[in-house]
């Protein structure tokens, strides 16, 4: 990885809930030395991506970002072209629906939206997905890029008792989904949460970014998990259509054959 790209993916590490992110810290998080770090820093700073606090001197994004957002999102609304689709998600399964998108080797989410059904449900404030615990990381590294299961294996974080944490199991869960057409994570990320995704594309025909569906798991059934599939694969061809791109015939081909046979149960992660 180049000089310039280990700098920008510093980016990736500000989130909502993490909004500020001292120097300190970002080496603990990026695993890098501090001089190296503040270096990249700096050089983010120098064009606008990062600003430094005032008072507390922690580092926060910077104006750049939200004119470059402003402009991608003009150019290329994505957001637009999957709120509609995520709406009905959402009131279908009564269940908190999201959708990210791939830049790069990061999953960054796009928007989400929370169903009234149920007074406890899955929140959803990440602004990266991990790629190994996660089911939206996790269908990304079964149809996206190669290169992504590299980059998954090399950092496999522990964040339940229930994440994968080493790469043959790994490899044996991405194989999973490539027969199902459907990424899954059984609280490997956080307790209490199963999520179920698929996949979307773009008019290049490459992987653009996954559609999920996060649910409370005291309320994942068998049947819940039959109409969450047949939701996704619904909201999965009207996003895809949206952004421009067609669905391969090979995922319409797996999502056929996995539901058409409703009575069983994915393995789960």
């Amino acid at each position: 990885m180049s000089s310039t790209a280990k700098a920008l993916t510093l980016l990736s590490h500000f989130s909502a809930a993490r909004s500020e992110i001292g120097l300190s810290q970002l080496c603990r998080i990026t695993g890098r030395d501090k001089a190296t770090t503040y270096r990249h820093l700096q050089a983010l700073e120098t064009v606008g991506l990062v600003e430094q606090n005032p008072t507390t001197r922690h580092y926060r994004l910077g104006p750049a970002v939200m004119q470059l957002a402003q402009v991608r999102e003009a150019t290329v609304p994505r957001k637009d072209g999957a709120k509609l689709a995520l709406s009905a998600l959402a009131d279908a399964t009564g269940e908190t629906a999201h959708v990210t998108i791939l830049s790069g080797e990061t999953l960054y989410g796009l928007c989400d939206c929370e169903s009234p059904r149920h007074g406890i449900r899955a929140v959803i404030d990440l602004n990266t997905f991990p790629l190994h615990a996660t089911a939206s990381g996790l269908c990304a590294l079964a149809f996206g890029p190669a290169k992504l299961f590299d980059v998954a294996a090399a950092y496999l974080e522990e964040f339940t008792e229930y994440t994968v944490t080493n790469e043959a199991d790994l490899t044996a869960l991405v194989d999973t989904i490539r027969t199902t057409g459907f990424g899954r994570a059984n609280q490997s990320y956080e307790l209490e949460i199963q999520g179920l995704s698929a996949p979307l594309f773009d008019h290049s025909g490459q992987l653009a970014g996954t559609v999920a569906v996060a649910c409370v798991a005291s309320r994942f059934t068998p049947d819940i998990e039959r109409t969450i599939k047949s939701e996704l694969v619904i909201a999965a061809r009207a996003i895809t259509h949206n952004w421009g791109g067609t669905l391969p015939a090979r995922i319409e081909a797996v999502w056929s054959r996995s539901l058409s046979h409703p009575n069983t149960l994915e393995p789960t992660s």
